[in-house]
């Protein structure tokens, strides 16, 4: 019964009938889960107050990404990287995967999924290029890009949580793995992409939105640009000013990414830094009226985060069953090389037959009595396994909502081409690496 509930939930955030929250779902389901006595009361409020502060944590960086975005962040940054690619849509390339690494480490693969794509998406219209390879790498950024940080992923809070490491100790294992995927995607992504990149569609827009619709992509409908805006034809006002970079925003976000640093070896809860944070940036946006309070308490994702708690204790009731006992048998033993890859490829199948979320509370545990290391490895799976399929993260799926908003439909046969050349070669690379750094500087 609770692996068809898990089931049950997991269908219903994929396709969200009627476009309702996937709290619809999961809420029942957890309810049922205790109701049924498959959980008792006392663990389903153990593994909620276990989940709550990770949840917490969540929910006040995806309000200090907000805060960046209604501060023009992302537009400054991304009007800064068509400015600086030349009309090459290989160095724009280059430019989309720095930005969305970086926003992806620092704000969370929400950021970049939901906030960034669209950014993207009208930068390479700007640009003159295929919008195709560029809103792609968001997609696979926003999961490969998300190992360096515990703040860049739900997931990541939560193996921080079991993994017993400071901030900075997770941080310095996961830097080379980290690189080690992004040096992946980005061959992978020049070799895939080699025709959309060849050459600009369009050498010199005439002006913002007055560009060709991206390779792949479904025309607009007429008097609009690929990005939604008014086309007012050729007789329209010329382009704004490209926006300033907003300074305080920026060193707002480095003295919070600084504290989540010093907060951890210290023993404060590294959310106290996040909303200090969230606490500068939304009330000089609330005294200057760019944000409303119930917009900002909206941007907290409310329901999101009780889907999270709910969706744990359904997890908990299947744990609780057979099918977890035997998840654990797969599991290998150890820290060697051989044993990280293992524990990394059922990491990274479960992501893609259950979704990421599930697949890390039910691997955790498991993963948790064979000490850190072994965290680790299941946090690469998971993170870089559901670039493989639309349903193996939550972040995908958002990532195709906003692409259909915007008038382009993804292909599920390039999509799964581009996972099967990326996601064995990403998850190996990773692992070697984090085998390596752990040589390298210990746990």
């Amino acid at each position: 019964m609770p692996v068809v509930l898990l089931l049950g939930v997991l269908a219903f955030a994929v396709l969200r009938p009627r476009g309702l929250p996937e709290a619809v779902a999961a809420v029942p389901a957890a309810v049922l889960v205790v109701a049924l006595g498959v959980v008792s009361p006392h663990r389903a409020w153990e593994q909620t107050r276990t989940l709550l502060p990770v949840v917490v944590f969540l929910a006040l960086v995806l309000m200090l990404a907000y805060l960046c975005a209604k501060e023009g962040l992302f537009e400054a940054v991304g009007a800064a990287v068509a400015r600086r690619c030349g009309g090459s849509p290989r160095r724009l390339l280059t430019g989309v995967f720095g930005v969305a690494c970086a926003v992806t480490a620092v704000l969370s693969l929400d950021a970049t999924a939901v906030l960034l794509t669209p950014v993207v998406l009208a930068t390479a219209s700007r640009a003159g290029a295929r919008a195709r390879p560029h809103v792609y790498a968001t997609a696979h950024l926003a999961n490969s890009a998300s190992l360096l940080l515990p703040v860049s992923n739900l997931t990541n809070l939560l193996a921080f949580t079991a993994s017993g490491l400071t901030f900075t100790r997770f941080a310095a294992l996961m830097a080379l793995p980290w690189l080690a995927a992004i040096a992946v995607e980005y061959a992978v992504f020049r070799r895939f992409f080699r025709a959309d990149l060849a050459e600009p569609v369009s050498a010199a827009p005439s002006r913002a939105g007055a560009v060709p619709v991206a390779s792949g992509a479904t025309r607009p409908a007429a008097g609009k640009t690929p990005d939604g805006a008014p086309d007012d034809g050729p007789g329209a006002a010329p382009a704004k000013p490209a926006p300033a970079v907003p300074r305080f925003t920026v060193v707002v976000v480095a003295l919070t990414l600084a504290g989540f640093a010093v907060a951890s070896p210290a023993g404060v809860d590294p959310a106290w830094a996040a909303l200090g944070g969230v606490l500068v940036l939304g009330v000089r946006a609330l005294a200057r009226r760019h944000v409303a309070p119930r917009e900002l308490a909206g941007a907290a994702a409310p329901l999101f985060c009780l889907f999270v708690l709910a969706l744990g204790i359904v997890v908990q009731g299947v744990v609780a069953g057979a099918p977890a006992t035997g998840l654990g048998r797969l599991l290998p033993d150890g820290d060697s090389l051989p044993a990280l890859l293992g524990v990394a490829a059922v990491a990274a199948v479960l992501a893609n037959l259950v979704n990421n979320l599930p697949a890390v509370l039910a691997l955790l545990p498991l993963a948790a009595t064979g000490g850190p290391v072994q965290v680790l490895a299941v946090l690469i799976g998971v993170n870089l396994g559901p670039n493989l399929t639309y349903v193996g993260s939550l972040a995908t799926l958002l990532w195709r909502r906003i692409l259909h908003r915007h008038g382009i439909e993804v292909e599920l046969g390039r999509f799964t081409v581009l996972g099967l050349l990326t996601v064995p070669a990403t998850v190996a690379a990773s692992t070697v690496a984090l085998w390596g750094a752990v040589r390298l500087i210990g746990v």
